[in-house]
């Protein structure tokens, strides 16, 4: 396990940015051979999206032998504005040039969710697995939607939102909560885990106490994202504000 603190966002964000764009370089894709990207949606990735479209855009950075499946979708929102489809679009493909075949995202309005899921985890796969599964986090510790309780070796399902989730997303609903989808279609833990590699962003310190046990508590189903501490590569990329809860010698080992 590996933990990454920079100065701030912005540098957390481009160190985040240039490891996914090496990582994709290195592994140097082709027709039959791509690389497969896990991906999340909230504030977190926004300036590590940003910059991979700037490494695009000058020519450094082509997606066009990629495929991506989104860590979750909210049910029966995917034509609102703040739906994750809408997300994505808005904020990444639409600036890149990946076939849209190839960006998968769960489908909240299936007729069938549970197939939609087993589906989803088959897709992933038949695409040979994920290569680099790029996380973030909320408050609470919950990775994708695998709110606190979560079983650590869930697949993909359909799940229901905490209450403190439905909060902290009301900001994109105008703050209505009535508004707010309290259920999602979301990979489990043991999706994530089966990756070949994990990446996950933690930034702010709202984060701080989750980034504390993620790091330096045991593995805990209260908290999701300390499932990782198991994966043999997983990265945790994180700013200062983000390490305020950690020991001193915790930052220093890791700083060193």
């Amino acid at each position: 396990m590996r933990l990454v603190i920079l100065e701030d966002y912005d540098q957390a964000s481009e160190w985040a940015a240039k490891y996914i764009c090496n990582r994709i370089i290195q592994f140097k894709p082709s027709q039959g051979r791509y690389f497969t990207l896990g991906l999340p949606t909230g504030n977190t990735p926004l300036g590590c999206y940003k910059k991979l479209i700037e490494y695009h855009k000058n020519g450094d950075l082509s997606f066009k032998y990629v495929k991506t499946f989104n860590m979750d979708e909210y049910v029966g929102k995917i034509n609102h504005p703040e739906s994750y489809h809408s997300y994505m679009w808005n904020n990444f493909f639409k600036h890149i040039d990946i076939d849209p075949n190839n960006a998968h995202i769960l489908d909240g309005n299936a007729p069938d969710l549970q197939a939609e899921c087993d589906a989803f985890e088959k897709k992933i796969e038949e695409a040979g697995g994920i290569d680099l599964f790029v996380g973030g986090i909320g408050p609470d510790g919950h990775i994708a939607f695998n709110e606190p309780g979560s079983s650590l070796s869930s697949r993909t399902r359909l799940k229901t939102l905490a209450m403190d989730t439905i909060l902290a997303n009301a900001k994109y609903f105008d703050g209505d909560l009535s508004k707010v989808p309290t259920m999602a279609l979301t990979v489990g833990v043991g999706t994530v885990m089966d990756a070949r590699e994990v990446m996950i962003l933690i930034t702010g310190a709202h984060k701080a106490f989750a980034l504390y046990k993620a790091i330096e508590e045991g593995v805990n189903h209260m908290w999701t994202v300390s499932a990782f501490q198991q994966h043999p590569r997983t990265i945790f990329v994180c700013d200062e504000d983000a390490t305020l809860e950690l020991r001193v010698k915790t930052v220093k080992y890791f700083k060193g």
